[in-house]
This record gives C-alpha cells, structure tokens and sequence, in this order.
C-alpha cells in the first residue's frame, strides 16, 4: 500500500538535505515533492542546478523542475514533484480539489493534517513529502526526521495558543 510521509522544515537549507539523503536512498525524484513558501529561498548551488537543468548542488534532481505557481491564500510558491501536477490543475481550474487542502487531502492526510502543512507554509517554510510503500516507511521518515524537521505537535500548539484553528486561504499570514 501508499502511503504519504509528510515533513515541514523551516530552514530550506535542512528540506534541500532531506531531498538529497532521500535522491541518494534510491528513491525516484518522481516519488518525492517540495513546496517552498514564498518566503523561502532555493539555495545557490540548486537555484543554479534548477537554472542549467542539471544536476547541480542539494537536491538538484528534483528541484531541477521547480516550476512559480500561486496559491491561494499563500500567493507565490516554488514546487516540485508529484504534487505539482494537482496543485497546478486545480490553480488552473479553480477547482476545490486542486487547492493545496485538496491536493494533500489527496496525497492521504486527514484534513486536519493537511490545514496544519497548509498553514506551515503560508508561515514562511517548506514542506517535503514523499510517496512510498509501507515497507519502506521507516526508512524515509529516519532521513526525514534526520534532516531538522519542525515538531510538528510543539508548532501546532503555539499557532492554536495564538488563536489559529485552520487553514484559511482569504486571510493574511500572521
């Protein structure tokens, strides 16, 4: 079975490791996404990759194809990967399940995972998820926790302790 392992990172610096301990795993770029917030940057050495289309510095494989596409209630965001393709349609479409709720509701978050990830991202960090097989779950959450993670759990408590609850896309970022 599917599934979906999902990790927010508020230095782009520690998701880029992450992309590139997973590319070096053996998992396929095609298995893996990223989306950046807008304020987030790509790191020189990928920029450059990204820039050439080729396979130059942090996670390049995957960040070669990041592609600007606007969100709602995010505005500008840099993504890559297998979540591109939904994020993109629906953007496109206007439709509710290609917003990013949609698209990582999707992906198999609960709803409530996926306002969490939403709103990590309207707050300035990056989200990488990755697709794979219950078999090889262990190993792809040990290289994502390895690469400096937010505490999903102590971040979700301080933005409720400021009167967040969801996700929403026609308000403003704190």
């Amino acid at each position: 079975m599917t599934r979906t392992i999902i990790r927010s990172f508020d230095d782009p610096a520690d998701a880029e490791t992450a992309i590139t301990r997973l590319e070096a795993a053996g998992l396929p770029p095609d298995d893996i996404s990223i989306i950046r917030s807008p304020t987030a940057t790509i790191s020189k050495d990928a920029s450059r990759g990204a820039e050439l289309g080729g396979a130059v510095g942090a996670g390049a494989g995957l960040l070669a194809g990041v592609a600007a596409l606007p969100l709602p209630g995010i505005g500008p965001v840099l993504a890559a990967g297998w979540l591109l393709g939904t994020l993109a349609v629906g953007t496109t479409a206007g439709a509710a399940a290609g917003s990013l709720i949609g698209a990582l509701t999707g992906a198999g978050l609960s709803e409530d995972e996926a306002h969490f990830y939403a709103e990590t991202i309207r707050r300035g960090s990056t989200v990488v998820s990755v697709r794979t097989s219950d078999s090889h779950a262990a190993v792809i959450e040990k290289i994502l926790d390895g690469a400096g993670p937010i505490d999903a759990k102590a971040r979700r408590g301080e933005y409720e302790r400021a009167g967040w609850s969801r996700f929403d896309e026609t308000t403003s970022p704190p």
